[in-house]
C-alpha cells in the first residue's frame, strides 16, 4: 500500500498557513476522488483508503503537531508499504514544487519526526514557500498566513501537483511525474 502523508498543524488556529500546505494539497487530492478522511476511535490520525490504477493508496493526516507527524508512522506503515510526504519547504520560492524519491529531514522538523520511524527512502513532495525576511523568525514565518499574492502561488502549486499526483496513482510513471512537477511555475 502507498501512505500519503500531508504534514500540517491539524487545529483550526493553523489553518490555511504556510505550515499547512502539505495538509491542503491531500485535501484537494482527496476531493478530486470524492473521499472524506475520517478519525478511528483512539487514533491519532485521519485516513481515507482509495483503490486506484497502482493499488491501495491511503490518505493520512496526523492529528498531531508538525514536530510530531512521525508519531503515527508505526499504528500504518508495514516494511513492505511505500510513503509520500507532503510539506512545506523554506528553501523553494514560493509555489515551487519539488518531487523527490528520497533525502534527509533538510532541517524540516516534520520530516524529522517522520524519519525517526522511517528509512530516507521515502517519497516527498515539497511546496516552496519562502524564506522569511530578516525581522520574522522561522516559527512565525511558517505559522503565518502568506500573502495574497503568495496564497494564489501556494494554490495554484498545490492544485497542479495533486493534479500530477493522481496521475501517478492512476498509473503515469514516477520519473515523468517527477519531471511535470519539478518544473512547474506558478
Amino acid at each position: 500500500m502507498l501512505y500519503v502523508f500531508g504534514l500540517g498543524n491539524y487545529t483550526s488556529k493553523y489553518a490555511n498557513t504556510r505550515h499547512n500546505v502539505g495538509i491542503d494539497t491531500l485535501s484537494k487530492i482527496a476531493a478530486f476522488y470524492q473521499v472524506k478522511l475520517r478519525k478511528r476511535c483512539f487514533r491519532l490520525y485521519k485516513t481515507a483508503i482509495i483503490e486506484t490504477a497502482m493499488g491501495q493508496v491511503c490518505f493520512v493526516f496526523p492529528l498531531t503537531f508538525m514536530n510530531n507527524s512521525g508519531q503515527v508512522v508505526p499504528q500504518l506503515v508495514k516494511e513492505d508499504d511505500s510513503v509520500l510526504v507532503l510539506c512545506d519547504q523554506m528553501d523553494l520560492p514560493p509555489g515551487q514544487l519539488k518531487l523527490k524519491k528520497s533525502g534527509s529531514s533538510a532541517g524540516h522538523n516534520g520530516l524529522k519526526s517522520m524519519l525517526e520511524f522511517l528509512p530516507q527512502n521515502f517519497m516527498r513532495l515539497y511546496v516552496g514557500i519562502g524564506h522569511p525576511d530578516e525581522k520574522t523568525t522561522v516559527p512565525d514565518w511558517v505559522l503565518s498566513k502568506p500573502s495574497l499574492e503568495d496564497k494564489a502561488l501556494l494554490e495554484k502549486a498545490e492544485e497542479y501537483a495533486s493534479r500530477a499526483l493522481v496521475d501517478y496513482f492512476e498509473g503515469e510513471k514516477f520519473e515523468l511525474v517527477q519531471q511535470k512537477i519539478n518544473s512547474f511555475k506558478a
